[in-house]
């Protein structure tokens, strides 16, 4: 089979030929349809982060196909099934943050096209128990983001406990954010869009978007502000400096809701303000498998519109120069 390597941090991903991974006990062998590039599969082929992959490794954990082969001991699944791939790979299912619906925190995690090889190949290894089914009807190229970019966003929506009537602001609107908004929009809010780019600003009307901000031009949090300040900030966009104008465009009582990584990020806080004004600063990383059925019905149900573009697998190190030069207008997905 194909796969897309990374062999050294910082250069071009390699095509090499693998063989077809057989699966063990527990685990299927899925055949690719879909991959979608996330902003982490850059940051890992880059060894951006404190816990960096080993390579060499097979990035990639947006990942759609079909089921091509079990090992023992797998039920409830069968070859031929089409079944998606997220960035929690496995968790231990014992501890106290698996308990307690919090999987995603599990310090026994093993995370797709991170710790394990993940989706940009033709064949794929996955644990069953954490390869979601996806819903008849909905087709793999919008199934793919969702099992990142739309489960990420709709768990920062929770977290941030975003109400009817509250005024929403999305810090970035991408991959990532045109799903973000929408799942804002479905829980009630009023959406403020924030971008840099006249394409992504057009695409957050298209999708809804009640106030526009261009922060080329405008001051977000001076905006935000003029509106009352945003109840929740969700910070989407890889710049550290996006998050403290977030913390800034809050009302009393506002809740900012941290998803994006950028390398080195950072974010100095106030204490006196954050104090005084009952800010709440929120991590929110990915969502559980519960988190993801909730995400593929609501597309079923036809509540959520996914904007993606295809690229061949092959041309993988030209799409990644894609997306970081900003040039993808929200997703882009692998066809292996």
């Amino acid at each position: 089979m194909k796969a897309a390597v990374v062999r050294r941090f910082g250069e071009p991903l390699v095509i090499e030929d693998r063989p077809v991974p057989e699966p063990g006990p527990g685990q299927i062998t899925v055949r690719m349809q879909a991959s979608g590039l996330c902003h982490t599969d850059i940051h890992a082929a880059n060894g951006d982060w404190p816990v960096k992959p080993t390579p060499p490794f097979v990035p990639g954990h947006e990942g759609v196909g079909t089921v091509h082969a079990i090992g023992d001991g797998v039920t409830g699944v069968a070859p031929g099934e089409l079944v998606a791939v997220p960035w929690l790979g496995y968790a231990c299912g014992t501890c106290r943050y698996c308990q307690t619906g919090w999987e995603t925190l599990c310090l026994k995690q093993q995370n797709t096209g991170y710790s394990v090889d993940g989706c940009y190949a033709e064949y794929f290894l996955a644990e069953a128990a954490f390869a979601a089914p996806v819903p008849a009807g909905v087709d793999p190229f919008d199934a793919a983001p969702l099992t990142c970019a739309g489960v990420t966003t709709y768990k920062a929506v929770k977290v941030g406990n975003v109400r009817p009537t509250d005024l929403v602001a999305i810090s970035g609107i991408g991959g990532l954010g045109h799903l973000a908004l929408q799942y804002a929009k479905i829980s009630g809010g009023t959406v403020a869009a924030i971008d840099v780019t006249d394409e992504k600003l057009q695409l957050a009307k298209e999708l809804g978007a009640d106030l526009v901000i261009d922060a080329r031009s405008q001051d977000p949090a001076k905006v935000l502000r003029a509106h009352g300040g945003a109840d929740v900030a969700i910070g989407l966009a890889v710049d550290s400096r996006s998050f403290a104008t977030a913390y800034a465009g809050l009302r009393r009582g506002g809740r900012l809701v941290l998803v994006a990584l950028p390398a080195a990020g950072e974010l100095s806080i106030p204490v006196f303000d954050t104090v005084l004004n009952g800010t709440s600063v929120i991590g929110s990383i990915v969502g559980t498998r519960a988190d993801l059925a909730d995400v593929f019905a609501l597309h079923a149900l036809g509540r959520t519109r996914v904007i993606y573009e295809t690229r061949d697998l092959g041309s993988v190190n030209e799409s990644i120069a894609e997306v970081l030069q900003g040039k993808a207008r929200a997703r882009l997905v692998l066809r292996p």
